[in-house]
């Protein structure tokens, strides 16, 4: 079976060269609660390093796309040895609060082709969360990626209420939820195309 994934190593989207992110087929709630971050709106650019060989160009930009909700694309180039693997990504996404911290609901579709003999392949799409806590310091965007490692399986919850009590508790315990090496950090500035 073939799965092709438009994944945001986000915020995003990054949302993930090294993060084995939480794939969640339930955002952490269930709809756009909370008015847009205007602060968030503009053109977003890093550089990531994962410690090994492994570096990453990657830049996010964020537009308005409804009152609560963002557009996202992610223009990403990973450089590995001398080859150069170029990625672009659209998503779009909301924020949710978990205690002290702002999280960011990365929704994108993920097609399945299923091979069949003597027929057309079936195309199956399929909506999927990922999750990543921002926190916004003047001209820096920080982004750490939920990993589904955070419960030590790859879960996969019912609904929002279930993700969020999950991930609620785990924090009690000052458990770790994020990917330890791959947090990545971005700085605003004017879109250079």
């Amino acid at each position: 079976m073939f799965r092709q994934k438009n994944i945001l190593l986000l915020l995003p989207l990054c949302i993930f060269l090294y993060a084995c992110p939480l794939e969640s087929p339930v955002p952490l709630d269930e709809k756009p609660v909370q008015k847009i971050d205007t602060n968030l709106i503009g053109y977003w650019y890093g550089i990531i390093k994962d410690g090994s060989d492994f570096f990453g160009i990657e830049a996010l930009e964020i537009s308005k796309f409804s009152d609560s909700t963002y557009f996202i694309t992610r223009y990403g180039k990973s450089i590995k040895d001398n080859i150069i693997l170029p990625d672009t990504a659209h998503f779009t996404g909301y924020l949710s609060t978990l205690g002290e911290e702002t999280f960011m609901n990365v929704a994108t579709t993920i097609v399945e082709v299923i091979p069949r003999k003597k027929k057309e392949p079936e195309i199956k799409k399929t909506k999927a969360y990922y999750l990543a806590m921002i926190e916004l310091h003047h001209d820096t965007l920080v982004v750490k990626t939920v990993t589904n490692e955070f419960a030590g399986l790859n879960p996969r919850f019912k609904n929002s209420t279930e993700l969020r009590n999950i991930l609620l508790s785990m924090k009690k315990e000052n458990r770790n939820i994020y990917d330890d090496v791959y947090k990545l950090s971005y700085r605003k500035m004017i879109k250079p195309f």
